[in-house]
């Protein structure tokens, strides 16, 4: 999620000048405030809907006891502290991939730890992101749908209106992702506060209608209703997850806010807004059972409710927001990882580098949540496809944290298992509480993590099978090098630079050239654009240049994998290592290639049609890695897959 940066980025940093104490405590709070707006949206409305369903789906048709109430609620409050704080504010947050968190950085992380790439971390970490995407559709749809039923308890009449008017701001949240989110992000802290500080005094109202709810506090409580209720039990833990989903957004925000600053904001108000505000609706139900039908609307009076429907909706709105800018920052890290073919990366703010928009990734998003909220309509059928996505991310989460624990902090191995064992257990729990729901609906974001799964996985091996039959075609670079010194071709003046994704070979596009051209430039660049496994390079490290003759150089640019490609921008760092770089006398030769099917190949018949069509599907290049058209000479092949 990419709506705010860290204390380096300018659009953010305290004023110069002055007692550089108060800048530092300026900064602090600001990054603060803006983790608030951003991390917490998700978590942070989950009190619209959480102990509601938790609470029906263990009372079946007997009503809601205090038995039920008291298990739920330390169920809840003990799911907080254990998966959120503990794992995620406490624990991973320290995982950081030089100051980035999430799920492929953790990826990241356990690869440099177990020192090369191994195919199950490497799908582990496949599945999280592609979960995480799953989540990204149905919390717009479940945030704005929970909110918008509030207007049932203003008015019964309104019942009809609350399906259009979800799709109708759900519509206008997609359809302004194009220009930028700087100008309203300002905002999302400030309202956020506003939000957890209004449920936390809604809560604190309403302990007194029971305080004996406070005997949730005690964990056995949660011990013995999950001992006591068997397969229902279970049942209600799948609800319960519902608290805690967003968690994962506290380490996908990491680079952007500070782990300091989020720790803070999460002990000073999140936690205790959302304990008080559940606890409240506990004591509400304990005294007056029948409103468990809403518990969250029903703690306001009445002449409060149509204001908390709106408040509700805006926080719903900027939760939404902060999932969706997360998906296009997780597409766009695997689009730098060589995941996914390129995809048009808009960026929408001169100041901010994070803000992008992905067209396609909107489009893709905006249909699936339109769909999501005409099949179930409520927020409670919904709730039923909710935690699937977000539990499969904590279990990879856990998984990887794991490894990082024990490799990459150089613990014992049982060490590092008697830390993260018992946290990756109860993520396992909540995973197969939520698997009792495919049927009901939790088979909607697995099947779209299955497609996105099978997306990633025949994008990487087309890509290898490809490059692996090119390969056998190519000509070293050293053999092409040779044979031109025997009979040098005519030279002429200027720079050609020719992209290619092994500089030990010749490009395609510079034997076509000489194939057809029979010219040669005065300066030949063999360029590589490599992807590094950190978030970002520093310019010292951009750029690393190898004379191989005295026509020809290799150059290799690194970005990295939270970077957008800038080749003439990297290009004229090369100057300090020599390389007289203008672009007007510079050209690049690129190939397009044509793929066909082949009659035999690594890949099923409908896996190499799949590749194809994703390939297809891919931007150009000289747009993505920001080359000017004009000096851009395309050679096009034909290659069979």
């Amino acid at each position: 999620m990419k709506l705010v940066t860290d204390d380096r980025n300018p659009a953010i940093a305290a004023p110069a000048g002055g007692d550089p104490e108060a800048r530092d405590r300026t900064s602090f709070a600001k990054l603060a405030l803006g983790s608030v707006g951003v991390v917490f949206g998700d978590i942070g409305t989950s009190p619209l809907y959480a102990f509601r369903e938790a609470a029906m789906a263990s009372s079946g048709d007997g009503g809601v006891t205090r038995e039920i109430v008291l298990g739920v609620l330390s169920l809840i409050l003990w799911s907080l502290i254990i998966v959120v704080t503990i794992k995620y504010v406490l624990l991973l947050l320290r995982a950081d991939n030089n100051g980035e968190g999430g799920t492929l950085s953790l990826t990241a992380l356990a690869t440099r730890a177990l020192g090369k790439p191994t195919t199950s971390v490497f799908l582990v970490g496949v599945v999280g992101a592609a979960m995480f995407l799953g989540d990204s559709m149905i919390t717009p749809a479940i945030s704005v749908l929970s909110a918008m039923e509030g207007l049932k308890i203003v008015t019964p009449a309104l019942e009809h209106y609350v399906v259009p008017l979800t799709i109708v701001v759900l519509i206008g949240l997609f359809a302004v992702q194009s220009r930028g989110t700087a100008s309203v992000a300002t905002f999302f802290g400030p309202v956020m506060v506003v939000w957890f500080v209004t449920i936390a005094l809604a809560g604190i109202s309403h302990i007194s209608d029971d305080p004996h709810v406070l005997y949730a506090i005690n964990p056995v409580h949660a011990v013995s209703f999950m001992l006591s209720h068997g397969m229902v039990g279970l049942v209600t833990m799948g609800a319960v997850f519902l608290c805690v989903t967003g968690g994962e957004a506290l380490y996908a925000d990491l680079g952007h806010f500070g782990r300091k600053p989020i720790q803070s904001a999460w002990f000073a108000l999140v936690l205790p807004a959302l304990i008080l505000n559940y606890f409240g609706q506990g004591a509400l139900v304990l005294s007056h059972p029948a409103s468990i039908q809403n518990p969250f609307y029903l703690l306001f009076p009445e002449w409060l409710l149509l204001p908390m429907v709106i408040l509700a909706t805006c926080a719903t709105v900027i939760a939404s927001q902060a999932v969706i800018t997360g998906a296009y920052s997780l597409v766009h890290q695997a689009i730098q990882l060589g995941l996914l073919p390129r995809l048009a990366i808009l960026h929408t703010s001169a100041s901010l580098a994070g803000q992008i928009y992905i067209p396609r990734v909107n489009m893709m998003l905006l249909i699936g949540v339109l769909l999501l909220v005409g099949l179930f309509r409520t927020s409670s059928a919904l709730a039923s496809a909710y935690g699937i996505a977000v539990a499969t991310t904590m279990v990879v989460d856990g998984i990887l944290g794991f490894i990082v624990i024990w490799k990459l902090w150089n613990r014992q191995w049982w060490q590092a298992a008697l830390l993260m064992f018992p946290l990756i257990f109860i993520d396992m729990v909540f995973l197969s509480a939520n698997l009792l729901k495919i049927v009901e609906g939790g088979w909607a974001p697995l099947l779209f993590g299955i497609i996105m799964v099978l997306l990633i996985v025949t994008w990487r091996r087309g890509t290898r099978l490809l490059q692996q039959k090119t390969r056998r075609t190519e000509v070293p670079l050293e053999t092409l090098l040779n044979s031109l010194e025997k009979k040098p071709p005519h030279i002429v003046p200027g720079t050609a630079v020719f992209l290619t994704s092994d500089p030990d070979f010749a490009p395609t596009a510079l034997l076509h050239n000489l194939k057809h051209n029979k010219v040669l430039h005065e300066h030949n660049v063999v360029l590589t654009i490599l992807t590094a496994d950190t978030p970002r390079v520093p310019d010292e490290e951009r750029v690393r240049m190898t004379p191989v003759s005295p026509h020809f150089s290799r150059v290799a640019l690194k970005f990295g994998y939270m970077e957008q490609p800038n080749v003439p921008r990297a290009l004229v760092i090369a100057r300090k290592l020599g390389w007289s770089f203008d672009i007007m006398s510079t050209s690049f030769f690129l190939s397009r290639r044509s793929l066909k099917p082949a009659a035999h190949s690594g890949m099923p018949q409908w896996q190499d049609r799949l590749f194809i069509a994703l390939a297809k599907s891919a931007s150009d290049a000289t747009d993505f890695f920001q080359i000017p058209t004009g000096r851009v000479v395309e050679v096009g092949t034909q290659v069979t897959v």
